[in-house]
């Protein structure tokens, strides 16, 4: 079978959990061919990881700088058709619970445009810009924010125009196209289906809007250009779970996201990630210090700045405790971890908390402590957290995403942005040895019996041979075996599923 694979930011030319997925996901399948749609931010970002023999290909879209060349020449000659522009406007300025069908269709017209013409030149030039200040300035103002300027419109468009570069790509053909995130990423996945009628699955590792939404808080454009282009994505990744045959979340705590935003529950399976119990075998022994230890990547969403104000919580009770810190910043967040070295020595840890780098051999940076930490304000379901559970590893993690079915009772569950719980609940485990020992093994026997990453390359399989074959997968399938094994102690939270207070942007 020939799969595209397409993805945002990640595989192959960036390290993380999703990236690790993909990897497991397409050695897994030897059987499979496998096509890379990798969206990029320049297309200069070199492959990072040894490519599998069964990847036919790797075909980058750029996001960001200039338009390609081949654009520009076909705007030169380009015919007498226009995009529907205003219809793009009207349909975002429109009511959140209104217009998702002109949405589903005006997208679609923008595509065909931009297989033959300049989409990149349309939504940039001055037209556009005029018609999107004058269809703002007949727009209910928020009373509360500032009314939209010339400025205001200029970046917008730019945004959408960014935004929708991939609809001017060479459509892939594939029996299957797995668009490993929703928003940008289903983009080449859409086209496919259009153009080729190919099915259509979308996974979410972490759930795209509303990391959007978190996102958006750091946005450098004023709230006018915030609104309308949250408003954009959040009818994108509509259309995205609205136009997928299977929609695959990583947890149920995506599974509820996603069905509160559209998503047909006929049409969701929740499939959990998996490691190589070969690859993590159970740690033997602990080191002499107590110790605790994170993995990851260095970025603002791993919220490591509550991780060291929770080790000056460990610090002032346990002085001889060490932290240790193992992973590295994406490409362009390397002031993060400037800002983290800064308040480490701030908070007077520089001799105590060390920042080791990306180790080799992840397994390394679990054995490496007595408790092994997840801190982030928002997760999929982690990598990190799994490895270090089937490695025998007690662990700490933040409520989030998830880390509670992962979890359940064989670790320490606390809430996000808590230095203090975070805190005090290290020292209870690095004080009690029979409770931390006790707790690693169980998370281990809970890591083996649910999250293999055999499990997980099997209900893909499945879902592959169904819909490329042109069958729906049957219903008795759809019944979700991670609802009961995570029911009994998954805690009711009703805040996970709120989509306020950002609300009022769409």
């Amino acid at each position: 079978m020939d799969v595209a694979l397409t993805a945002e930011g990640t595989y192959p030319h960036q390290f993380g959990g999703v990236s690790v997925w993909c990897d497991q996901l397409i050695r897994g399948m030897p059987e499979h061919d496998f096509q890379l749609i990798a969206l990029v931010a320049t297309g200069t970002e070199p492959v990072r990881w040894e490519l599998p023999s069964n990847i036919a290909s790797v075909k980058k879209v750029p996001i960001w700088g200039q338009p390609p060349a081949s654009s520009r020449s076909r705007w030169r000659s380009r015919s007498q058709s226009r995009p529907p522009l205003r219809e793009l406007i009207e349909v975002l300025l429109a009511p959140p619970g209104d217009a998702q069908g002109r949405f589903a269709d005006v997208l679609r017209e923008l595509f065909e445009y931009a297989q033959t013409e300049d989409l990149s030149a349309s939504l940039c030039s001055e037209d556009a810009v005029g018609l999107l200040s004058d269809i703002w300035r007949d727009w209910p103002p928020d009373s509360v924010q500032a009314k939209p300027t010339l400025h205001d419109a200029v970046t917008a468009m730019q945004l959408l125009e960014h935004s929708l570069r991939p609809l001017a790509h060479p459509v892939v053909q594939a029996d299957v196209v797995h668009a490993v995130t929703n928003g940008l990423g289903a983009l080449p996945a859409l086209a496919a289906k259009w153009r080729h009628g190919t099915p259509m699955i979308v996974t979410e590792h972490g759930i795209y809007m509303r990391e959007q939404y978190l996102h958006s808080r750091e946005f450098p454009y004023r709230w006018p250009t915030r609104a309308l282009y949250l408003r954009f994505m959040r009818r994108l990744c509509s259309l995205g779970y609205h136009e997928a045959d299977m929609v695959t979340p990583g947890n149920v705590f995506n599974k509820r996201w996603e069905e509160q935003l559209g998503a047909d529950s006929a049409r969701v399976r929740t499939v959990y990630n998996g490691v190589d119990p070969a690859e993590f075998p159970a740690a033997e022994a602990e080191p002499e210090i107590p110790t605790i230890t994170w993995a990851g990547r260095i970025d603002p969403v791993k919220d490591l700045e509550t991780l060291l104000r929770s080790f000056a919580v460990v610090h002032r009770e346990m002085p001889e405790a060490r932290l240790r810190i193992f992973g590295s910043p994406p490409v362009g967040q390397e002031a993060y971890l400037e800002r983290c070295r800064a308040l480490r020595d701030e908070l007077g840890l520089a001799e105590v908390a060390v920042f080791e780098g990306r180790v080799v051999d992840i397994r390394d940076a679990y054995t490496a402590g007595h408790v092994v930490v997840l801190c982030s304000i928002t997760e999929g379901f982690p990598y990190t957290l799994i490895e270090a559970m089937t490695c025998g590893r007690a662990c700490v993690a933040t409520d989030v995403g998830g880390v509670t079915e992962a979890v359940a009772d064989t670790g320490v569950v606390v809430p996000p942005r808590s230095p203090e719980a975070l805190g005090q609940a290290c020292l209870s485990l690095l004080r009690d040895d029979e409770q931390r020992r006790r707790l690693g093994a169980a998370a281990r026997v809970r890591a083996l019996q649910f999250f293999t990453v055999d499990r997980a390359i099997s209900a893909f399989d499945e879902i592959y041979t169904f819909l490329g074959s042109g069958h729906a997968l049957p219903t008795a399938d759809l019944e979700d075996e991670s609802d009961d094994l995570v029911l009994a102690t998954l805690p009711e939270r009703d805040d996970e599923t709120e989509l306020l207070p950002m609300q009022a942007a769409g």
